[in-house]
C-alpha cells in the first residue's frame, strides 16, 4: 500500500490536508496512518479531524496496534509502541 501517511511532529492539518490529498487523488479507496511513540496522540487527532469535519464518508477500516524494538543513543533497546490507522472510503 503506498497511501501512507507518517505522522511525525509537524502540526496536525499539515497531516490531515495529507490524508485528504491521498483520497482525492485518483481512485484510492484506503489511506494508511502511522505513528509511533508521542506521535501516536497525533495520529488519531489527524483521523478524527479528517472523519468529523472533512471527510465523513471516510470509515476506520482497522486498527493495528504494535510495539517496535529501537536502539537508543546509550545503545540500549528500547521498546516504541505504534499505531497504523486504515481509513477507507
Amino acid at each position: 500500500m503506498d497511501n501512507i501517511v507518517y505522522v511525525g511532529s509537524k502540526g496536525v492539518m499539515n497531516y490531515v490536508l495529507a490524508v485528504i490529498t491521498q483520497f482525492k487523488s485518483g481512485d484510492v479507496s484506503e489511506v494508511s496512518i502511522k505513528a509511533r511513540g508521542k506521535a501516536i496522540s497525533r495520529a488519531v487527532d489527524v483521523e478524527e479531524m479528517v472523519r468529523n469535519r472533512f471527510m465523513p464518508e471516510v470509515d476506520i477500516k482497522n486498527i493495528i496496534l504494535g510495539t517496535e524494538q529501537v536502539q537508543s543513543d546509550e545503545g540500549k533497546s528500547i521498546n516504541i509502541s505504534t499505531i497504523e490507522i486504515i481509513l477507507k472510503k
